[in-house]
């Protein structure tokens, strides 16, 4: 028999030596406390990413940066990667000294980490703008709760349909908290 186990295997004589700590004492047990990280998962809108292009300054540019990140995700599709390829290429929306071949390059590297969702039901027109209601179909098909956009008002009817635009500057606060 072990030294300080009675018969049964308990402790007996040894916790009157070795007292447990008073939580124990009274009752506590400790517990194995498991953190669940919820992963968010976004629409980036076309104008994040110019204005990210255009700026390091910015939410934006820091938004893009975090990428890749355990904290959120983002979906795309192929209409919105056409979209984002449309508008990053343009003269007026590329950085000084930046090919064109560089921005294609950078935006595959972006696919590459995204979420890539099929759509299979069109919820057109249910925006003003063709291309937002592009972006919202991305999102609800993917299940995105948050369309990051520096348009929020064009999204003002989202809500029906369980996501929320939110700016750049707004959901890095959120990721914060």
């Amino acid at each position: 028999m072990n030294a300080g186990l009675d018969q049964r295997g308990n402790l007996g004589r040894l916790s009157c030596l070795h007292p447990l700590p008073d939580r124990v004492k009274f009752g506590y047990a400790y517990a194995t406390i498991y953190t669940r990280i919820a992963i968010v998962r976004i629409v980036l809108e076309t104008s994040v990413l110019v204005v990210a292009a255009r700026s390091r300054n910015g939410a934006s540019y820091q938004l893009v940066s975090m990428r890749p990140t355990p904290r959120f995700d983002f979906a795309l599709t192929i209409a919105l990667y056409t979209e984002w390829q449309a508008a990053l290429t343009r003269p007026e929306h590329m950085p000084p000294g930046v090919s064109v071949d560089a921005a294609l390059a950078y935006l595959r590297y972006l696919a590459s980490l995204a979420h890539l969702q099929d759509v299979h039901f069109l919820w057109r027109p249910f925006l003003h703008d063709p291309d937002d209601d592009m972006v919202l179909e991305c999102a609800v098909a993917s299940g995105s709760q948050y369309i990051v956009t520096h348009n929020v008002k064009d999204f003002r009817w989202v809500p029906e349909l369980k996501v929320q635009a939110i700016k750049p500057a707004d959901f890095l606060n959120l990721l914060r908290n």
